[in-house]
């Protein structure tokens, strides 16, 4: 981005000037400016003063990190002053839409916003869309004075976390202790990687309530430090210029189907309908990503993927909530999973697959069923979290026994690439993730010498 102008800075300082307000407000209205209200609130506390070293809770959130593109070779062309002045008039344009929307901000770190989402993913979505937005009209504004425009990348994921109090006697501020922070932040730094502004992690994909009210496709996998299961991800393209969320939605199938054949390996089938794909939408970025992966592959052989499709899915002691019948359940899912993928390989035609289908579908409503009374019988606190998770995995699994029934006789490359990432990737996650939980939940109780668990 080339430098600041002085009218740019005449702009970011008009839209930065502090809103007029009442100097006779009490003086814990002041710690509310570093300190949120809102955290405040949902830690279940009055105000900051009734707020002390180590409060916390643990609660289902969704978090997002926004980090402006290039601001450090922007910042190194301007003095501290107009740093700070444009800085802050961003921040600005951006706070309001996060509130709107039920965020919570928890940090700024340098030019990076980290907000927290209490309610549920939609709300983060529809915020992360309002940014860009917003963006848009932000820099409508500067470019009146002749500055170039900025461009931000937006990363999301949902998770269970714990929000508390850390600090000494002189100081205090409330952090985020979870690995969800961790795949938020990388999976915003991705939004580089493919040069579109908005992904989110396949856990706030299953969270959502109204995906369907989204553009979105699926993007990649990532191996993620200290996680043996790889983490796909998703682009949102809602807020993209006029014409492109309309051409990418139309080309969705051809766009996975080209990725579905490049994970499998199958290169020059995916680098034919990536070329096609690039004809009709050329401002298709990711697709571009791919293309330039596959003419490396032909070149020089290596495959560039950090989460390779394998339909691998193995249980292991490792995932064990020490419960008899749940493990047992959850290692016959596995089994019968596996069998499942078999099956969609060796099977002639769709008739012969529909018994393995049905007893599936089946045999994961009971395994939800017992899981969700065992869960509600020891009043876990998170249930409903459960519930709703189940029965979004129960919507994607009739929608894939509708692909399936489509697509069998013509692209079994692509019905395993959407079993890979709506069925293997879901299980596994779930298992080794929420269901740990429930685990660590019941062997606490029971440590603290509560009602037998067994």
């Amino acid at each position: 981005m080339s430098g600041v102008t002085t009218k740019e800075t005449a702009l970011a300082t008009k839209l930065s000037k502090p809103e007029p307000r009442d100097e006779t407000v009490p003086g814990s209205n002041a710690h509310g400016r570093f300190v949120s209200r809102e955290i405040i609130a949902l830690m279940g506390k009055d105000d900051i003063t009734s707020v002390s070293l180590g409060d916390h809770i643990e609660k289902t959130m969704t978090i997002l990190f926004a980090d402006i593109r290039g601001f450090t070779s922007l910042s190194e062309e301007m003095p501290p002053r107009e740093n700070f002045t444009f800085i802050n008039a961003y921040m600005k344009c951006m706070n309001p839409v996060i509130a709107r929307h039920g965020g919570i901000i928890n940090k700024y770190i340098g030019d990076a916003i980290m907000a927290l989402f209490p309610a549920d993913a939609d709300d983060a979505v529809k915020c992360a869309i309002g940014m860009l937005r917003q963006l848009a009209a932000f820099n409508r504004s500067i470019k009146k004075t002749g500055s170039s425009r900025i461009k931000i990348g937006i990363g999301l994921n949902t998770g269970l976390m714990m929000l508390g109090i850390v600090g000494g006697e002189h100081f205090m501020e409330t952090t985020v202790i979870s690995d969800a922070v961790n795949l938020a932040s990388r999976i915003e730094s991705m939004t580089k990687d493919y040069n579109v502004p908005f992904l989110i992690s396949e856990h706030t994909y299953y969270s959502l309530f109204g995906a369907s009210e989204h553009n979105t496709r699926f993007v990649d996998r990532v191996r993620v430090k200290g996680k043996a299961q790889c983490q796909s991800v998703y682009e949102v393209f809602d807020a993209d210029p006029k014409s492109l969320p309309t051409a990418r939605q139309k080309t969705k199938a051809d766009f996975e189907e080209a990725l579905a054949f490049y994970h499998f390996k199958d290169v020059p089938k995916a680098t034919k309908l990536l070329e096609k794909l690039l004809r009709r939408v050329p401002g298709d970025t990711v697709a571009k990503v791919y293309h330039e992966r596959c003419l490396r592959f032909l070149k020089t052989g290596i495959h560039e993927s950090s989460g390779e499709f394998d339909l691998a899915i193995s249980w292991n002691k490792s995932m064990a909530i020490d419960h008899s019948l749940i493990d047992e359940q959850h290692r016959d899912l596995f089994i019968h999973t596996r069998e499942f993928v078999e099956a969609v390989k060796t099977s002639k035609n769709y008739s012969q697959l529909r018994n393995v289908l049905e007893f599936m579908d089946k045999y994961i409503q009971v395994h939800f069923r017992t899981e969700e009374r065992l869960m509600a019988q020891k009043n876990y606190p998170f249930l409903q979290m459960q519930v709703d998770q189940h029965r979004r995995f129960s919507r994607y699994f009739d929608g894939l026994r509708n692909e399936i029934k489509r697509n069998f006789e013509t692209n079994r490359i692509f019905i395993l690439f959407r079993i890979q990432v709506l069925i293997v990737d879901w299980l596994i996650n779930h298992t080794s993730k929420l269901d740990l939980h429930f685990g660590k939940f019941l062997r606490y109780r029971k440590g603290r010498g509560l009602k037998s668990l067994s």
